[in-house]
């Protein structure tokens, strides 16, 4: 095992990897449950799309651990299920709805053309075209990204207008009055909230004691508290729980190309690759550059692109197996904050992953307060990052700034990325006409992606 993962090569043991898979299952495993909401109000069955969810995260994960030997685990992605949601339950006014069916091709045709810009050697180009600066800014900017998506999921900060309950509308924009607020504290007598704030403290205090395995412990600490007080009830939850897994009801291969093509998905298609595109990209070197991967660019450019490949099967395969597309999980910093440096570590989540099939009455008990308290703790550690950004050089100050700002603000990590790529492309550019000293390198690709993303924004301006 230590010959095939280079565990002594990489500064770890059989114990700390196994310890941080579990710390990154745990962090994920809403996803288990998520999903089938998510899917399921977009007419899939809920259940065929939870088998659909742990046999993706299963295969997926392990295929990363064993394939590229990368600590990141693959599931679902949070976000592309709901635009499959969001697209699904949209068309069903038009005059061409689209099915369950139609949108799994979808998915599955853009995991096509991800496997063959992989193989292409595109995707890892990005590798050499980001400039150090903006690696690092999209390591923060995740980190909040997932302090966010904690705090929110806990109910510690709630979204919308002060004093109400009412989200703000996606799309409508208004000055910010004095009455409104768009991030505020939520109810701290909400068991939810202390449930969190009493794990963010126990993992704090395990973490400042250098006790391993810290974030796994808060998360099961907080949810045996959480059946102490009641706030999560054993026979309620467990109730009518099946504990053998039903293949039977699996929605395999369930696509529908002519109907794809007489629809003409090609929006929605460009769509799932350039949003996956970005979240992956980012996720990746994220992860990466918290293991320590990228101190050695030429090995960190390999091991990403081992890992990108493994990212776009998985992509088509989740299709396969009937759920909206699989990407790398930024909770997987949660394994790596453990100290999982190899593909044990991933192949640990995925192992977890093909286990709740059986055991899916017991990991329904972990309380969202558990995993929420764990995001912000990782949120903290991937900050750190933001020590190796210049931010006396504006040209690379400002596009670093963009990308962490947009991140979290507009809950999308390819929004940051994108403004990262295009204001820096235009700020470089500018520096080097006018002969600044030492000059700023633009790579051809960054050229490329800006003109990409500069047009399918404006695509999305006239699409209103």
């Amino acid at each position: 095992m230590d010959s095939f993962f280079r565990l002594k090569e990489r500064g770890t043991n059989v114990r700390t990897e196994i310890m941080a898979g579990l710390t990154t299952f745990m962090t994920m495993a809403y996803i288990l449950a998520v999903n089938p909401g998510i899917l399921g109000n977009a007419g899939l069955d809920a259940y065929s799309v939870f088998l659909a969810t742990a046999l993706a995260g299963g295969i997926f994960t392990a295929a990363m651990g064993l394939f590229a030997n990368f600590p990141v685990a693959l599931a679902p992605g949070m976000g592309l299920n709901a635009y499959f949601a969001a697209t699904v339950l949209a068309s069903k006014a038009t005059d061409t709805p689209i099915s369950p069916s139609v949108g799994l091709t979808a998915v599955f045709i853009s995991g096509i053309i991800f496997l063959i810009l992989t193989i292409t050697q595109v995707r890892q180009l990005l590798i050499v075209a980001v400039p150090d600066s903006l690696k690092h800014s999209i390591t923060v900017g995740i980190g909040l990204f997932i302090t966010i998506i904690g705090l929110k999921n806990s109910g510690i900060m709630t979204v919308g207008i002060e004093n109400t309950v009412t989200d703000v509308p996606k799309g409508v924009f208004t000055d910010v009055l004095g009455f409104e607020s768009v991030f505020h504290m939520g109810n701290l007598e909400n068991p939810s909230v202390y449930l969190t704030l009493i794990g963010v403290l126990l993992i704090a205090l395990l973490m400042v004691l250098r006790v391993p395995g810290a974030i796994l412990f808060g998360i099961i600490g907080v949810t045996i508290i959480a059946i102490i007080t009641g706030d999560v009830n054993v026979s309620d939850t467990l109730k009518g729980q099946s504990w053998t897994p039903d293949f039977s009801k699996g929605n395999f291969w369930d696509f529908d190309f002519k109907g794809a093509f007489d629809t003409g998905l090609i929006s929605i298609i460009a769509t799932f690759t350039f949003v996956e595109l970005f979240d992956t990209f980012g996720t990746l070197v994220g992860t990466a550059n918290r293991a320590g991967y990228m101190k050695d660019p030429e090995k960190g450019k390999k091991l990403i692109g081992k890992a990108m490949l493994v990212d776009a099967v998985g992509v088509s395969g989740g299709a396969i197996l009937g759920t909206s597309t699989v990407t790398a999980f930024v909770e997987s910093s949660a394994g790596i904050a453990q100290g999982g440096r190899t593909g044990l570590t991933a192949v640990t989540t995925g192992v977890a992953f093909i286990a709740a099939l059986f055991l899916w009455p017991l990991i329904s008990l972990i309380p969202g307060s558990a995993t929420a308290a764990a995001l912000i703790i990782v949120g903290v550690l991937m900050v750190q990052s933001i020590k190796e950004i210049d931010f006396q050089d504006m040209v690379y100050a400002i596009p670093s700034f963009l990308t962490i700002a947009m991140m979290p603000f507009t809950y999308n990590i390819a929004n940051g990325v994108s403004f990262g790529i295009v204001s820096y492309v235009v700020l470089a550019t500018a520096a080097n006409a006018v002969g600044k000293k030492g000059g700023y390198k633009v790579h051809w690709l960054m050229w490329v992606l800006a003109i990409l993303i500069i047009a399918r924004y404006a695509f999305i301006g006239s699409q209103g």
